[in-house]
């Protein structure tokens, strides 16, 4: 592995697409559709910018976390990921929900073990307490 100069947790931006497209297949390699669009990446950053955020390491994502906010109350327990997210079109996010709902975490097989994904779950954590999220 590279030896890692920069680590930097940022907002997704959409000019990131082509290396955060580049990471989910990584990260999923094998399964027959490993990336999200880039038009569901473009409305997830539209929707809720904060909630969608990268760890760069020396400028490369390395690792993603994606996120909306819902009503949990228009929502069981026993919801699909399908239904909480519209099919895929993130249109249950809500502004004035009360729960923060996490799409998708990854990283990237390379830079597993450094201990990323425990950063990116604080970040949402601390996101919570500023909204005032469940």
């Amino acid at each position: 592995m590279e030896s890692i100069q920069k680590i930097e947790l940022e907002l997704l931006q959409k000019s990131d697409y082509k290396d955060f497209e580049q990471a989910m297949i990584e990260a999923y390699h094998g399964l027959p559709e490993p990336a999200w669009t880039k038009k569901q990446i473009n409305t997830l950053i539209h929707k809720f910018p904060e909630g969608q955020i990268v760890i760069k390491i020396n400028g490369q994502i390395a690792a993603c976390a994606l996120s909306i906010i819902v009503d949990y109350t228009r929502f069981s327990h026993s919801h699909t990921y399908k239904k909480i997210t519209d099919n895929y079109t993130f249109n249950t996010h809500d502004d004035d929900g009360d729960m923060l709902y996490g799409i998708d975490v990854f990283v990237r097989p390379k830079y597993r073990g450094n201990r990323l994904g425990r950063r990116l779950y604080e970040y949402r954590k601390e996101l919570c307490e500023k909204l005032s999220l469940e």
